[in-house]
């Protein structure tokens, strides 16, 4: 198993190199991993889920909402079942919260029948319209003038960070090359029987099948390999996390009525204990514009006001802000080139997270139709992921971890209670972070209330001594 970060890149020939390594990347490349093949996971960043992935939603769909008969449709349906079992068997925390679309006037709850029926024609039949009343029982911090709402109770909410993480350290550990800071500049398809051959920031690299999964990117590897499907507009989503204190103020995912730029406004718990409020939905042209500005955040604070009122009250941990890769149109743009052994994963919303691994069996499919031996398949080892979910036990407060190795109980970071344990765990693992930003991705450890103003001077000290 390699993860490589610098210098020149091994020589020979891939069978598939995966170029993007976040959560559909890595979860392309941890299905191909159980392949008797040689594999390459390739990304421009320092670390995997770097990109559009570390600021997702953080929700697991039921793909209630999606187009009926649509590719994303039965995919996210398929992906919600292999993701679930999956989280559950690798230590991803989920907490099933359920979700309410909220009606807040005549036209939204005029347009919830619809809903519900477009539920049923995606193959999810537990949806149901409840009164005001119930509603309102059910949400008491819930702001006047709701008119009802759908409720969706599969619907619920996942560590997005630790599953990008689990399928890369999944395929590394079977043999796949993890290769970071790795930009792909320009591709020589590969015609007649040769590999392609990708010109990156560290040298050459050829092989024989391509799969693009480049996100906000996606576009621009499509047309170095002569093809112009589709067009990536990134699309700018801020949010707002509030402190842990606020987690009492609501019970369900809020969902909004979606509109034409997607689902709107939410309110939902995190995983992590706090509550998030966002995103917005601005479609702009720079790709890397990850910055939040006041006029998004204003616009978060008025739209949660109605929402949730007593959430304004509340101390807010961070705003971050997330690029979706839109592309106008209503599904996934994945395409296979069958003759130049190429396959597109673009057009990934935010439901990429959810149907990630049945996008990763969709595409080795459509890699064999292109001539990939898929003969040979394994079970891979299983792997156990580090806990960053609050409804579950974390180290600092189990006795047993603590009694067999004292760093589990010698807390670095308070905001979050994370012990020297777990950095020291996150910091020797198979994908070790490549900055401090992955190491808090990896922990919690800077992602509190301070911000790392405490316990900073600490983690940087511990994850330079690593990095010696």
């Amino acid at each position: 198993m390699t993860v490589t970060t610098g210098g020149a890149l091994p020589g020979g020939e891939y069978d598939v190199t995966v170029v993007g390594a976040g959560v559909v990347g890595s979860a392309i490349a941890r299905e191909l991993a159980r392949l008797p093949l040689r594999i390459a996971l390739v990304d421009a960043r320092d670390d995997v889920g770097d990109g559009t992935s570390k600021a997702n939603t953080a929700i697991l769909h039921t793909g209630f909402d999606a187009v009926p008969g649509s590719l994303e449709s039965r995919l996210v349906r398929e992906g919600q079942r292999r993701l679930a079992a999956y989280a559950a068997d690798s230590g991803i925390a989920v907490e099933p919260l359920g979700a309410l679309l909220v009606a807040w006037d005549e036209e939204q709850r005029a347009a919830l029948p619809g809903l519900a029926d477009k539920a049923v024609r995606n193959g999810y039949r537990s949806a149901r319209i409840i009164p005001a009343e119930e509603v309102r029982a059910r949400e008491p911090e819930l702001g006047p003038g709701a008119l009802g709402a759908l409720d969706v109770p599969g619907e619920s909410v996942i560590c997005p960070w630790t599953t990008t993480l689990a399928y890369a350290t999944q395929a590394v550990r079977a043999g796949t090359d993890l290769h970071l800071n790795c930009l792909v500049q320009s591709v020589t398809s590969g015609t007649s029987g040769h590999p392609h051959v990708l010109s990156t920031s560290r040298g050459p690299l050829r092989t024989r099948h391509l799969v693009n999964a480049a996100g906000l990117y996606a576009d621009e590897i499509d047309r170095l390999l002569g093809h112009a499907d589709f067009t990536v507009t990134p699309r700018r989503g801020q949010l707002i996390v509030f402190d842990e204190l606020a987690r009492g103020l609501v019970r369900h995912i809020l969902l909004p009525v979606p509109g034409a730029l997607g689902k709107g406004v939410l309110v939902s718990p995190t995983v992590y204990g706090n509550v998030m409020l966002g995103p917005t939905a601005e479609d702009l042209d720079d790709k890397t514009a990850t910055g939040s500005t006041a006029e998004g955040l204003a616009l978060l604070r008025e739209k949660g006001r109605r929402i949730l009122p007593a959430l304004l009250e509340e101390e807010v941990t961070a705003v971050y802000a997330g690029l979706r890769a839109a592309t106008g149109d209503e599904d996934y743009a994945i395409r296979a080139h069958p003759a130049q052994r190429y396959v597109t994963v673009g057009g990934i919303r935010s439901t990429g997270l959810t149907a990630s691994m049945a996008i990763a069996a969709h595409v080795v499919e459509l890699l064999a139709d292109g001539g990939l031996p898929v003969t040979g398949a394994r079970e891979l080892e299983p792997v156990r992921m580090p806990n960053l979910g609050e409804a579950f036990p974390r180290p600092y407060r189990d006795a047993r971890m603590i009694a067999a190795d004292p760093e589990y109980g010698r807390i670095v970071c308070h905001c979050e209670r994370v012990t020297r344990g777990e950095i020291r765990d996150a910091l020797a693992g198979t994908v070790p972070p490549g900055s401090l930003d992955g190491l808090r991705r990896r922990t919690r450890a800077r992602g509190g209330r301070c911000q790392g103003f405490h316990c900073g001077a600490a983690v940087r000290a511990l994850f330079e001594e690593a990095s010696r």
